[in-house]
């Protein structure tokens, strides 16, 4: 028995893992436990051989025998007078083909607060996502004044309210060229035509009118079936004091 070898013990580390996959000793800790501080460490730094700039070149010909030492890189014969930034390549992809995720918490029929824009505090309902990815949302315009409109989803808090518009039938001219910005007309002015010529104004089409009526006519029963569903898409969301928007629920 005494000519036996002694079995060794199973290495086990100096610092054990607790519940949640943390370890016991933190960085400082370990840094002690391991005597860390008493090792030397040793770098070697290998040497890079510098590479030459120049070379020997036999130069032939009856005149001109011998040899000369030449540049490995030439220098360039023209030096720009302005140094310029190079230009970034820019994806030539429009930005209608770009791909558009939408959140998991925006479905169709979900109130939405607006946090930004004309309307910002303000409760809307989620209609139908574009294929440039914008959100096309709604008061309606009878509840609260906030008519169809494009919005980002960057711009909008998710809630958890929701209404049922599977019965609700948009217009199919509702399209994102529907809702491009149209420029206005500037006179141009010359010598005494001064006053003569007025400014346009936007002014909302027929046809906008008639799509919000169309809108507005399916969607507002339905709101009103869901319990103080009307009072809390009129009234505007805003912050008091020690109100912070990452602790709330919406």
């Amino acid at each position: 028995m005494a000519n036996e070898k002694k079995r060794k013990r199973p290495h086990s580390s100096r610092n054990s893992m607790l519940s949640g996959g943390i370890s016991r000793y933190g960085r400082a800790a370990m840094y002690a436990r391991t005597a860390t501080y008493k090792k030397k460490w040793t770098v070697v730094k290998k040497e890079k051989a510098a590479s030459p700039k120049f070379i020997e070149k036999q130069i032939g010909g009856d005149k001109n025998g011998g040899k000369r030492q030449v540049r490995v890189k030439r220098q360039p014969r023209y030096y720009p007078t302005e140094e310029l930034a190079k230009r970034k390549r820019i994806s030539k992809k429009p930005f209608s083909e770009h791909k558009h995720r939408l959140r998991a918490s925006i479905t169709p029929g979900t109130v939405l607060i607006m946090v930004a824009g004309k309307y910002k505090g303000n409760r809307v309902v989620f209609l139908k996502q574009f294929p440039s990815g914008l959100l096309l949302v709604t008061g309606p315009m009878k509840i609260n004044g906030v008519p169809l409109r494009r919005v980002n989803q960057i711009y909008c808090i998710a809630t958890q309210t929701k209404v049922d518009i599977s019965t609700v039938k948009l217009p199919p001219r509702l399209t994102d060229a529907y809702f491009k910005k149209k420029k206005l007309k500037k006179p141009r002015h010359q010598e005494g035509e001064i006053f003569d010529e007025a400014k346009e104004e936007y002014s909302v089409s027929d046809e906008r009118k008639e799509d919000q009526k169309i809108v507005d006519k399916q969607l507002v029963p339905l709101v009103k079936k869901v319990p103080h569903l009307q009072g809390y898409l009129r009234s505007k969301f805003a912050l008091s004091n020690k109100q912070y928007p990452h602790l709330m629920k919406f």
